[in-house]
């Protein structure tokens, strides 16, 4: 919508004259709008069809078309013009009905001038604001939508990597570790070259293609990857300082390009390929690199903002900075109960539909609270209350959020088959942290630190499943919104005495 400064186009239709030419030339245009003139309510509703104003002025009597018939016929055809009806003394009744229609304003005759402004000002200023709300909306959902996708690669990444590096097998491992690369960066062919250790030359070559979720030998052996460019990515296999191969995924055949984030997916897919390739030659050593690998994937994850706090970012942009302060915060930990034995007995594609399902009701639970979703780790996922920005029942927001996941698991267990039936053990604790953002000026995640996280972890491993735990601290808090079952005094990790522990029973 136009301002006024920017000349906004205004429409005036009115089947007298006098009032056409009078708010035309002693209104209007001295307030630099751009002006059309309709004669009657036929042809204003030509000229609104054919270049819609950024505001009607519409007169109620008229021949041919009332103002009330042409308002029904741009809301037949869905033109959404922000119009003020200029009513005659004793026909309000009449504004009162149309503004169902798109009505904003109505101004009676006769009008002051200095009337008749400001609805035009204040219409104009709301229709503005209205679309750059939407506007907002719009970039906030596509930073949402490329968040939440960067978040499902890095859990697909872990959980194929996971995979990859857990077979014992020599048959077929090389060609699932170039499958697993064409998955994750979306590319179509595919190599994986390894070394000789003593002489340093190629020898062994793996090719692999992509076709229709479904992965092969080409039939071709030509070189794929003469070209360069971004149509293909290489990256090295290393362990230590070492090469021992190259992983490498091209897109030649398709001439799609790999984007920045495939050539990231890549390199992490390398390290497991290149820590699983050497278990074989290496087996002493391969336990403590794993360790160190899935470590690093875990901090990798931690790197990425949730998209709860992203709106509060962005409407806050000096909070983009590192450091932070102590404040009194509510921590939520939610682990699946048994996971890790389920993933040992499924295979990798249906276990990432499933970890993806649960994680995603605890996330949707999370956001329906306004919690802030810090982190996933495998199959726990941790969130904030009262921070960034503060929520006066932010301990009552943490146990309903806790009820919502216990709910929406039970609702989703009898649609799923018996092994999937999963649920959470949940923990809460209240009271300070260190809350802000950690990280350089390139990389930030906002995130809490201290003891009241740590007791909530401990909760949550205390927890059994299809419960909630919470401190003593969160209860007085909750009391009088909830019912809890207190049971005896438990001494947690990290804690010097045995501290209050509170069973969420109903809300």
């Amino acid at each position: 919508m136009e301002q006024k400064g920017r000349q906004a186009h205004i429409l005036v239709v009115d089947d007298s004259e006098e009032i056409r030419s009078f708010i035309r030339d002693s209104v209007l245009q001295p307030a630099g709008y751009q002006v059309t003139l309709a004669v009657n309510g036929a042809e204003g509703l030509r000229m609104a069809l054919a270049s819609p104003p950024d505001l009607i002025l519409l007169d109620q009597e008229m021949p041919e078309l009332s103002g009330v018939e042409v308002l029904q016929e741009l809301h037949l055809r869905k033109v959404r013009v922000p119009v003020i009806l200029i009513t005659s003394y004793g026909s309000e009744s009449v504004a009162v009905e149309v503004f169902r229609l798109g009505v904003r304003d109505y101004v009676p005759k006769p009008f002051a001038v200095e009337e008749l402004l400001e609805a035009i000002e204040r219409v104009l200023r709301i229709s503005r604001l209205e679309v750059e709300h939407q506007l907002l909306l719009e970039r906030l959902q596509h930073t949402n939508e490329e968040l939440a996708r960067r978040i499902q690669e890095f859990d697909t990444l872990y959980r194929v990597s996971k995979a990859v590096t857990s077979l014992r097998e020599r048959e077929g491992l090389l060609e699932r570790i170039v499958d697993a690369a064409l998955y994750l960066t979306g590319a179509v062919d595919g190599q994986l070259v390894l070394f000789d250790p003593l002489g340093g030359a190629p020898a062994t070559q793996i090719r692999r293609r992509r076709e229709e979720g479904r992965y092969r030998e080409p039939e071709s052996q030509d070189s794929m990857y003469t070209m360069t460019g971004n149509l293909m990515i290489s990256t090295p296999l290393r362990v230590g300082n070492n090469d021992i191969g190259a992983l490498i995924v091209s897109n030649k055949s398709s001439r799609e390009p790999l984007r920045g984030h495939q050539k990231q997916l890549l390199r992490l897919m390398a390290d497991y390929a290149a820590i699983t390739i050497q278990n074989f030659r290496l087996l002493a050593e391969i336990d403590s690199q794993r360790e160190e690998e899935t470590r690093q994937l875990r901090t990798m994850f931690e790197h990425y903002v949730a998209p709860s706090v992203v709106e509060r970012l962005l409407e806050q942009p000096h909070l983009v900075r590192p450091g932070g302060q102590r404040q009194a915060v509510s921590v939520l930990f939610a682990d699946l109960r048994g996971f890790t034995t389920f993933s040992t007995q499924v295979p990798p594609d249906k276990l990432m539909a499933v970890i993806n399902r649960y994680l995603g009701l605890a996330a949707n639970a999370i956001l329906q609270e306004e919690g802030t979703l810090d982190k996933f780790m495998g199959d726990e996922v941790m969130a904030l209350f009262n921070a960034p920005l503060p929520q006066p029942d932010y301990a009552l927001r943490a146990v309903r959020t806790a009820w919502r996941i216990l709910a929406a698991s039970r609702e989703l267990h009898p649609q799923v088959p018996p092994a999937e039936r999963i649920s959470f053990g949940i923990g809460i604790a209240t009271g300070e942290a260190f809350v802000g953002n950690v990280g350089t000026r390139h990389v930030v995640n906002f995130t809490a630190l201290g003891a009241t996280v740590n007791q909530a972890h401990a909760l949550q491993e205390l927890a059994p499943p299809d419960k909630i735990l919470i401190c003593k601290n969160t209860y007085e808090q909750v009391q009088g919104e909830i019912k809890a079952r207190q049971l005896a005094p438990v001494k947690l990790k990290g804690q010097a005495k045995s501290a209050p522990v509170y069973e969420v029973v109903s809300i």
